[in-house]
C-alpha cells in the first residue's frame, strides 16, 4: 500500500483535536489541540439559565490551527493526505444564511447568542421539548419520537430551533436554514454554497432531528406546523436524504486547501457525532457498550437489524440505521453530566480561593498565576487520592448526578442534582467520592435499561479523558456494574474513529469493519470488580434509585421488597 494518511478532526465541548493517522496501521503520527478562546471566557453563555452557546470562529480557527500543526509536526508530504472526517458534539445546531454561513458572521448578529451555535448542553428549550412530546403522543398521527426512545429532549435540534425563533424575531426572519455543527464544518471544508446539495449526517439527523426512512425523512409538515408554522416552512429548506460517514461529502474546496496547504483531491467524508466516531475508534462490536466519558457521556451500542427487527428501545437517545456502523442499528444513550459533575464540585471549592488569590496584596502577579495553576491542577488529584483511601463501606452519603438534567433513561432536563445524608463531620473527599459513585450509578441505570429492553450488554469499554485519567472512576464503575471495564489505549478515540471513516470514504479500506481491524489500537488496562465492593454498591444503588424517585416524583414508593426498609428521606435531603 502506498503511503496514505487520513485526518480525524474531533470537536469537543471545550476544544478541537486533530490527528494525522497512518491508514495502514492506525498509528497516530501527530496530534494537536486548540482550546476555544471565546468559550473559555464564557462568551455568549449564561449558566444560570442553562444557556451555552459557541461562536463558530472558535471552531474554524481551531480547524486551521490544528491541521496546520499536525502537518508541520509530522513532516509528511501533503500529497499523501487522502481524506478528512469531522466529528462534533451534538445536537449543536446553528442558524445559517442561504449560502450556509452562520448568522454569527453577519455584522448585525456579531454578539447575539441566538445566532451562535447552540451547544449540546444548552437546556433553554425545556418547555419546547415538553410541547414536542405532548404533541407527538396526542396529535393523532405518527409518533415521531418513537425511534428517539419515545421522549424528545431539550438538548436536540427541533426544540432548540423552536426556542430561538420564539425568543428572537430577527434571527427567525433572517435565517434561511439551520445546520448541525458536523454538517456546518463539513460544508465549510468542501466549500459548499448550496445547502440543498450538501450530504447531511445520518447520525445527526436520525438521533436528534427525528429523521427516519419509514416516514420519508424528517417529521410530517402538519406535525411541525402544529408546533409552529415556521418549522413547516423550514422543512423545505432542510433535507430529505441522509448519509452515513463512509460516504464522501465532497473534496476539499479551494479556500481551505490553500489555507491548510493540502490538495483539492483530499476527500472529505460526511460528518458525524463525536461519541459515534468514538465507538468506532474504540472498536465497537455487537454486545459491547462503548462508554465515551467526558463532560457528559454517550453510551453507544450496535444491534443487528434482523435481530432487533421492529423493536423500539424506550428511554434512550435514538436507534438509527448506520449511525455507527453502516448496515447495523446504532443505539445511543448517555448522561447529561459525567465529568461535568466532578468539574462542578472542583469549581465550587476553588472559585472563592481563586478570587482571594487574585485580590491578595501579599503575592505578586507571577506568584498568583503559579498558585492558581497549582490549585487548578492538583485539587482533583488530591480529592481522588483521598477518596480512593476511604473504605467503600464508610460513607452513607448518596448523591444524584442530575446537576445537568438526565439524558437516559427517560430524558428529563428539568431534574436537579441532590445530596443526601450530609453531617457536620462530612468532608470534601467524602462528598467527592459520593459524586463519583453517583455518575457510576447513572451508568448502571443505562445498562439496566438496555438489558430490560432485551439488548445484551456483555462487555463495557471506556473511552475519553476520564477513562484514561481516573482510576477512581473506572474502578468504581467496574464495582457498580459488576463487570470488567476495559480502557481503550487511544487517548483520541473519537478522532481516530473519524479517521477510520475518512479512510473508507476515500476508498483506502473497503468497509468500516476492515478499517477498525486494521487501524484499531486495542486496550491498555482492565478494571476488575472487587467482590466486597460489589455487594455494598448494590445496596447503595438501590438507595440511589429510591432517592431519585423521591426527587423526581416527590415520594418514595414503598411497595418494592428491596426498598421497603430504606429510611424516610424527607428528613435528610440536602438539595
Amino acid at each position: 500500500m502506498n503511503e496514505s494518511f487520513v485526518i480525524g478532526l474531533d470537536f469537543g465541548s471545550d476544544s478541537v483535536r486533530a490527528v494525522l493517522v497512518d491508514s495502514k496501521n492506525g498509528q497516530i503520527l501527530a496530534s494537536e489541540v486548540y482550546w476555544y478562546p471565546r468559550w473559555k471566557k464564557g462568551a455568549y453563555c449564561d449558566p444560570k439559565i442553562n444557556q451555552f452557546r459557541q461562536h463558530p470562529s472558535d471552531h474554524l480557527e481551531g480547524l486551521e490551527y490544528t491541521i496546520k500543526a499536525i502537518l508541520t509536526q509530522s513532516g509528511v508530504n501533503p500529497t499523501t493526505v487522502k481524506a478528512i472526517c469531522v466529528d462534533t458534539t451534538g445536537s449543536s445546531p446553528m442558524a445559517v444564511d442561504q449560502q450556509g454561513e452562520s448568522l454569527a458572521f453577519h455584522p448585525e448578529f456579531a454578539e447575539n447568542p441566538n445566532a451562535m451555535m447552540i451547544l449540546w448542553k444548552d437546556h433553554t428549550a425545556i418547555a419546547e421539548a415538553e410541547q414536542i412530546n405532548e404533541l407527538a403522543k396526542n396529535w393523532g398521527g405518527e409518533d415521531f419520537t418513537k425511534y428517539e426512545g419515545g421522549i424528545y429532549s431539550s438538548e436536540w435540534f427541533w426544540a432548540k430551533i423552536l426556542h430561538v425563533i420564539r425568543e428572537d424575531e430577527c434571527v427567525k426572519n433572517t435565517a434561511y436554514s439551520w445546520m448541525e455543527h458536523c454538517d456546518y464544518i463539513t460544508s465549510q471544508l468542501i466549500g459548499c454554497k448550496d445547502l440543498h446539495k450538501l450530504k447531511r449526517s445520518r447520525c445527526a439527523a436520525g438521533h436528534k432531528a427525528m429523521w427516519h426512512e419509514s416516514w420519508g425523512g424528517l417529521p410530517d409538515k402538519a406535525f411541525l406546523g402544529t408546533l409552529d408554522p415556521y418549522l413547516s416552512d423550514l422543512k423545505e429548506r432542510l433535507y430529505t436524504q441522509t448519509y452515513t460517514s463512509d460516504f464522501a461529502a465532497g473534496r476539499l474546496g479551494t479556500e481551505w486547501a490553500e489555507k491548510l496547504g493540502l490538495s483539492t483531491d483530499v476527500v472529505v467524508s460526511v460528518g458525524t457525532f463525536d461519541a459515534h466516531a468514538g465507538a468506532v475508534g474504540g472498536q465497537i462490536a455487537e454486545g459491547t457498550l462503548i462508554k465515551v466519558m467526558g463532560t457528559s457521556t454517550c453510551d453507544i451500542m450496535i444491534a443487528d437489524k434482523a435481530k432487533l427487527g421492529n423493536q423500539l428501545i424506550s428511554g434512550i437517545c435514538g436507534q438509527v440505521d448506520g449511525s455507527v456502523i453502516p448496515g447495523a442499528i446504532g443505539l445511543e444513550a448517555g448522561q447529561s453530566g459525567f465529568g461535568d459533575v466532578l468539574a462542578w464540585f472542583k469549581d465550587l471549592l476553588l472559585k472563592p480561593s481563586i478570587e482571594l488569590i487574585e485580590q491578595s496584596k501579599s503575592l505578586n502577579e507571577q506568584q498568583k498565576t503559579k498558585l492558581k495553576r497549582e490549585l487548578e491542577d492538583q485539587i482533583l488529584v488530591k480529592l481522588s487520592k483521598e477518596a480512593m483511601a476511604l473504605p467503600v463501606s464508610e460513607s452513607k452519603i448518596v448523591s444524584l448526578d442530575w446537576i445537568n438534567g438526565r439524558r437516559t433513561p427517560d430524558a428529563n432536563q428539568s431534574l436537579k442534582g441532590a445530596i443526601r445524608n450530609l453531617t457536620m463531620g462530612t468532608n470534601a473527599a467524602q462528598v467527592f467520592k459520593s459524586l463519583v459513585e453517583s455518575i457510576c450509578f447513572g451508568s448502571k441505570t443505562i445498562v439496566d435499561r438496555f438489558r430490560q429492553e432485551g439488548v445484551a450488554v456483555n462487555a463495557v469499554i471506556g473511552l475519553g479523558g476520564v477513562a484514561k485519567k481516573s482510576p477512581l472512576v473506572m474502578q468504581t464503575l467496574a464495582d457498580v456494574l459488576n463487570m470488567p471495564i476495559k480502557a481503550a489505549s487511544s487517548e483520541q478515540a473519537p478522532a481516530l474513529g473519524a479517521a477510520m471513516y475518512a479512510s473508507v470514504a476515500a476508498g483506502i479500506h473497503p468497509s468500516i469493519q476492515v478499517a477498525i481491524s486494521t487501524m484499531g489500537s486495542g486496550y491498555d488496562q482492565i478494571y476488575e470488580p472487587i467482590p466486597s465492593h460489589v455487594r455494598i454498591y448494590q445496596k447503595r444503588y438501590e438507595e440511589y434509585v429510591s432517592f431519585g424517585q423521591f426527587i423526581e416524583m416527590g415520594k418514595v414508593p414503598r411497595t418494592s421488597n428491596t426498598l421497603k426498609n430504606l429510611p424516610k428521606l424527607e428528613e435528610d435531603v440536602s438539595i
